[in-house]
């Protein structure tokens, strides 16, 4: 006889088959074997689908994920419309494709360390994330310059879209937002090698001088990293990563994007616009030694301060030298002049991508009267909207990069590294008219009209004649090998990544 003590405590099946059974009991037997083998079947078919189901999730999160979570309702939100403001949302957000992740023997850790201002640093974290990819290492996350002139506490998710700089890179390089627990340790305790690059190296240096330094010691923190890799001579693919990092990784924060499209559409509504990038400002005079229309109590002011930065190696200029020289950003009374020369509307709103210009009013007097819709971000915005800018020098150059790429007419006064990357940059638009300015020529008919020996016909020609080639129109870089610094300046043409073909540039 056989029997069935039915089902146990937890559910399970309990057989108990007397000694003495006979046939029919094999069978039960036999049935609940088959049974048994069914039900390990379906547990472990319904366990193989849920794996599938959570990794078919994880790969979509990440493509999802960051675009669309992010403007959704915290899952743990008590409000009752939270699942059909989900359900309104999903169809109107874009699927983000990201690159697939590069895979690659990870060589070890760059760490760096950027100098300057906004566009010098922009400019330096391109250079270093080629570095890192033409190295196989693994870049952290740069850390921006703080002790400048400017004394700017941002740090890089401050001006720029952390998370989109690190996946729109991906297929590239490696990039973390801090170096892995152990060997952050060692940092913090001072172990890790640190050295400033050669400049205007190209990538065979950072092969044979860096690559070895990565590999003994794991992790290498360059400390000044402008101007360290060469403008020319490098492989297309260098340059063009380069682009790749310039013109879609190196993205501003939401919160710098949507005023600066503010700025713009303020602008807009009043018509054409122009920006005068006017680098009149305190310490670019006292850096360079430039003093023309200051009165005497500036002149010392300015020439203190120059003195008062070490790293300043320059310190006793001959301004008048320097300005024939063409090497001083001209004054806003020889801008008036020269804009009138050139023939610009005075009709024109003029906007002022710079500081606080150095003189104030008194020294704005005259281009304001020739030029009466002057702006600035200031006089465009409230307060309020600036409040989380101040005293934060590289989030406000943001918004004037913003504004400068998108005027009719980009003007820089002095070819700083704004100007440089901003002229590039416009390049890449679309080769957007950009007046670069011929100063040393521009000092010397200027002098000659205020001294009588040009009548205003002749110096607003000559003006014109000078600058119609220097529009911005497709150019070959100057090329100087042995004298990289007086070379043309690859982010001001990234001729590599324009879209014209070599044979349509023209040599200057």
């Amino acid at each position: 006889m056989c029997s069935v003590e039915g089902l146990g405590r937890k559910g399970g099946i309990r057989m108990g088959v007397m000694k003495a059974g006979g046939g029919g009991g094999g069978e039960r037997v036999e049935k609940l074997k088959s049974s048994r083998m069914k039900l390990w079947m379906i547990r472990a078919t319904t366990s193989v689908l849920l794996w599938t189901c959570i990794v078919q999730l994880t790969a979509l999160g990440e493509t999802w994920g960051p675009r669309v979570l992010k403007g959704w309702p915290s899952c743990f939100s008590h409000q009752d419309s939270s699942v059909s403001v989900i359900e309104d949302r999903v169809p109107s957000v874009p699927a983000r494709v990201l690159p697939p992740k590069r895979v690659y023997k990870n060589n070890g850790y760059l760490m760096v360390s950027c100098n300057g201002g906004l566009n010098q640093m922009r400019a330096a974290i391109c250079d270093m994330v080629t570095i890192a990819r033409y190295l196989n290492v693994t870049l952290i996350v740069p850390e921006l310059d703080k002790t400048s002139f400017w004394a700017d506490p941002s740090e890089f998710q401050d001006i720029f879209d952390v998370d989109h700089f690190i996946t729109s890179l991906r297929d590239e390089v490696r990039i973390l937002k801090e170096l892995p627990p152990r060997l952050k340790r060692r940092v913090e305790m001072g172990l890790v090698h640190s050295m400033p690059p050669v400049s205007w190296s190209d990538i065979s240096y950072y092969h044979q001088q860096i690559l070895p330094l990565i590999q003994k010691y794991k992790v290498v923190h360059l400390n000044r990293t402008d101007a360290r890799l060469a403008n020319n001579g490098q492989p297309l693919d260098i340059q063009k990563l380069r682009c790749r990092v310039n013109f879609n990784a190196l993205r501003f924060t939401s919160q710098i994007e949507e005023l600066g499209k503010r700025v713009i559409k303020l602008l807009r509504q009043n018509g054409p616009f122009i920006v005068l990038h006017l680098r009149y400002e305190m310490d670019m005079l006292a850096f360079s030694g430039c003093t023309q229309g200051c009165n005497n109590e500036e002149v010392e002011e300015l020439t203190r301060m120059r003195y008062a930065y070490p790293w300043w190696k320059e310190k006793i200029i001959n301004s008048d030298l320097k300005r024939k020289d063409g090497l001083c950003p001209l004054t806003p009374e020889e801008t008036a002049l020269t804009l009138k020369a050139l023939d610009i509307d005075t009709s024109y709103q003029i906007y002022i991508a710079a500081g606080e210009i150095y003189g104030g009013e008194r020294r704005m007097a005259s281009l304001s009267a020739a030029y009466p819709k002057l702006v600035r971000k200031e006089t465009l915005l409230e307060a309020s909207d600036l409040r989380f800018f101040q005293n934060h020098s590289s989030q406000m150059a943001a918004l004037d990069y913003l504004v400068s790429l998108e005027s009719d007419i980009f003007i820089p006064t002095y070819d700083g590294n704004m100007a440089k990357v901003v002229e590039g940059h416009r390049r890449f638009l679309g080769f957007k008219r950009t007046i670069l300015l011929d100063r040393r020529l521009l000092v010397e008919l200027i002098d000659q009209y205020n001294g009588g020996s040009l009548n205003w016909d002749e110096f607003s020609a000559a003006v014109k004649e000078t600058h119609e080639s220097r529009k911005g129109q497709p150019t070959k870089r100057l090329v100087t090998p042995d004298r990289p610094k007086e070379e043309d300046y690859f982010y001001a043409n990234p001729e590599e990544c324009l879209q014209p073909s070599y044979g349509q540039l023209s040599s200057t």
